[in-house]
């Protein structure tokens, strides 16, 4: 299971890298300043929490439990929901309703992750 959150950390940084080309160069053109701010703000927190589901799956290997794979699903659902809310507002011009949801399950996501550190390593 550890290496399913490598998986979707390394592609959640292709995405992100991928998504901050297509808006510095094809979208920031169509952006206002608000709106602007707002994408970079959701390529930021998708950057660092792709960073965190490699060391969710680097950690998942060193520890008992299932406490990293719940920090693993809240980064997941996280991300969708308030990086997935900021581009669906930006792009859609509608606002989902989600992303205080979302950015409540990044933190818990970095406390599960920080208890999951405490817990006895693989033996």
């Amino acid at each position: 299971m550890s290496r399913i959150w490598l998986f979707l950390g390394a592609l959640s940084g292709l995405v992100a890298v991928g998504l901050s080309a297509w808006a510095a160069h094809g979208l920031a053109p169509r952006l206002d300043a608000a709106r602007a701010g707002m994408v970079q703000s959701a390529l930021t927190m998708q950057g660092w929490h792709a960073l965190a589901l490699l060391a969710t799956g680097l950690l998942a290997e060193r520890r008992e439990g299932r406490l990293p794979h719940w920090a693993g699903g809240c980064f997941l659902l996280g991300m969708l929901g308030f990086c997935g809310a900021i581009w669906w507002l930006v792009l859609r011009g509608a606002s989902l309703g989600i992303a205080p949801l979302g950015g409540t399950l990044l933190m818990l996501g970095w406390l599960l992750l920080a208890l999951s550190a405490l817990r006895a390593p693989r033996g």
